[in-house]
């Protein structure tokens, strides 16, 4: 007889122990949601929550990726701009100098002059044409590594670049033109012809610096230089395109991260109010039970069985 008494009262006590272990647990686990912010603390509380909270997790890992790859766009893009602005810059003052040459008021002495601040225009062209970009490639050459233009042995610039810039991912299966080549705004049509804005300038400042034929030369370079202007604006706004495209699909992506952030917190976030509710009930619940045991064990029948 006293083996089963001392059975029944171990396995009371054992019983009791495991109910108020189950309940700290319990409390300890709403402790930890409130302290996280999330409810799952493991993969098993809700498995379907927990995969759709992974692909939640890898789809803001990719857009960190996106997020910095437009960011370098953005930055060449920029650049781009920049340089563009002051290739326009250098041509306006070229046609000012063609402008004045091209007038019967100055003589060839003063179109030598002349044609000495063309020349130094055109060496700040081809300085300008090998910018460097953020990564300290040839923002101009395409894909090349290199310097995009040098000077063959005549002297003429010659580009060195690939045919192409290369293309930037902005997410969702969209992508950009980091940047220009310098054939794109630098060659230009010009009645039905390619031209070349290195080869205007250096035959113009080739003929002002020859003493004889320079107002012809500079009447010559004048339609030239307008045409080149025209298509340098043109790349500015192509550039400016590529740029709103990128503000677009910064401001989807920007939206996407606001829904998934919303849909984390609603799959796997905790309701601070509920959880302080549930806290307090388990905590009530868990005193209470320890009371309970604690009246129990210490009642004269248990004594006598113990």
């Amino acid at each position: 007889m006293s083996t089963i008494f001392g059975t029944s009262t171990a396995a009371f006590y054992e019983r009791s122990l495991m109910n108020l272990s189950a309940l700290r647990s319990q409390a300890e686990e709403t402790q930890a949601e409130m302290s996280s912010g999330q409810r799952l603390q493991r993969s098993s509380d809700d498995p379907v929550a927990a995969s759709r909270l992974r692909q939640l997790a890898r789809a803001d890992a990719f857009d960190q990726i996106d997020e910095a790859a437009t960011n370098r766009a953005t930055t060449d893009l920029t650049l781009t701009d920049n340089a563009l602005s002051q290739f326009a810059d250098m041509v306006i003052r070229l046609k000012e100098l063609a402008t004045q040459a091209a007038s019967t008021t100055y003589n060839d002495s003063q179109r030598i002059g002349i044609g000495a601040e063309v020349a130094q225009i055109r060496d700040n062209l081809l300085s300008l044409a090998n910018t460097r970009d953020g990564t300290g490639n040839a923002l101009f050459g395409g894909e090349s590594a290199g310097a995009a233009y040098s000077l063959d042995p005549t002297g003429a610039a010659q580009y060195d670049g690939t045919p192409q810039a290369g293309t930037i991912s902005l997410g969702g299966g969209q992508v950009v033109s980091r940047g220009l080549t310098g054939p794109e705004f630098l060659q230009f049509q010009s009645g039905g012809a390619t031209r070349d804005l290195f080869a205007v300038t250096k035959d113009l400042a080739d003929a002002l610096a020859s003493g004889s034929g320079g107002a012809t030369a500079a009447n010559t370079a004048l339609g030239l230089l307008d045409d080149s202007l025209t298509a340098i604006t043109t790349a500015q706004t192509v550039v400016g395109s590529r740029l709103n495209w990128i503000d677009l699909n910064t401001e989807r992506r920007t939206n996407l991260s606001e829904m998934r952030l919303t849909e984390q917190t609603s799959v796997g976030g905790t309701d601070l109010t509920e959880s302080i509710a549930r806290l307090q009930n388990t905590m009530l619940v868990l005193e209470a039970s320890q009371a309970s045991f604690s009246k129990l064990a210490n009642l004269s029948l248990f004594s006598v069985l113990r």
